[in-house]
């Protein structure tokens, strides 16, 4: 069975890691896996976008409008935008935590995560919000939001790996002294 996984948010949040890690741990369980990746400006606070397939018969790594299982929000408003991909009865797991896009700094305008996630209250049935602040507060580092809020999507039950899977891989990716802290992130549960 195929799953298709969104990860959306804006430069610096780590989405492109943990699409990366999600691939990786498809690969170890000899688990087709494509994916691919939309950076644009991601290094001044632009969009990030991945696309994680897995399973067999894949023939390309793009996912179409309406065929995501999952998508993983790590900012409310590119949730949003990223919204037409989730499949009737697919789950989004989101950081509650807004980032000013680029342009509303440009154009000094104001922007807020609460309309975004009334929307997504509104729109999604199977919607977990994480409380990013505090949960990175709890931990020590905002660094840890892509450990996060892949741990809380793995405990949706949406994909087919668990949280070993996912350590295993981390373990091996990232340096040794970023481990207990990626450890603790990832099994974040309040």
């Amino acid at each position: 069975m195929i799953k298709n996984i969104v990860l959306c948010g804006v430069g610096g949040q780590g989405t492109v890691l943990a699409s990366k890690l999600l691939a990786a741990a498809a690969m170890e369980q000899n688990i087709p896996v494509m994916s691919a990746e939309t950076i644009g400006m991601a290094q001044r606070g632009g969009s990030v976008f991945s696309h994680v397939r897995i399973g067999e018969g894949l023939y390309s790594p793009m996912i179409a409008v309406g065929t995501a299982d999952l998508i993983i929000g790590f900012e409310p408003g590119e949730t949003v935008r990223m919204l037409p991909y989730l499949k009737e009865g697919g789950h989004v797991v989101v950081s509650t935590r807004a980032i000013k896009p680029v342009t509303a700094t440009l154009s000094e305008s104001n922007y807020d995560s609460e309309p975004m996630l009334e929307y997504l209250k509104q729109n999604v049935p199977n919607l977990t919000l994480i409380d990013a602040d505090k949960a990175c507060a709890e931990i020590g580092s905002s660094k840890v939001l892509n450990m996060i809020l892949l741990g809380t999507a793995l405990r949706t039950g949406v994909l087919d790996f668990n949280l070993e899977d996912i350590e295993h891989v981390m373990l091996r990716t990232l340096p040794e002294k970023f481990h207990a802290m990626n450890l603790q992130a990832l099994n974040y549960t309040k």
